[in-house]
C-alpha cells in the first residue's frame, strides 16, 4: 500500500467562471522576521475542477496533482463549506 504524500491545502475559491478550472485563495499567517507583528499573506492557485462543483465563496480542500496544464497543479479534494446564495 503506497503512501499518499501530496500536499492539501484549504482555501475559498475566488473564480469559477472557467470550464473545469477554479482560482482559489489559500491565506497563511505567520510572524514578520523583523518586527514580530503577524502578517497574513496570500497566494491564488488554480485548481481542476473536473465537474465544475465549485461556486464563487466556497471553502474547499485542494490536493496536488501532476501538471494538468500551464498553471493548473493542484485538483479539488472536496467541498468543505458551500457558500450561502442570497
Amino acid at each position: 500500500m503506497a503512501k499518499d504524500n501530496r500536499k492539501q491545502l484549504t482555501g475559498r475559491v475566488l473564480e469559477s467562471k472557467m470550464d473545469k478550472t477554479a482560482v482559489v485563495q489559500i491565506d497563511t499567517r505567520g510572524p514578520h522576521p523583523i518586527y514580530k507583528k503577524y502578517v497574513t499573506q496570500s497566494k491564488k492557485y488554480y485548481v481542476h475542477d473536473p465537474e465544475n462543483l465549485c461556486n464563487t465563496g466556497d471553502v474547499v480542500s485542494i490536493m496536488e496533482c501532476r501538471p494538468k496544464s500551464k498553471l493548473k497543479r493542484w485538483r479539488l479534494n472536496k467541498v468543505e463549506e458551500s457558500a450561502v446564495e442570497i
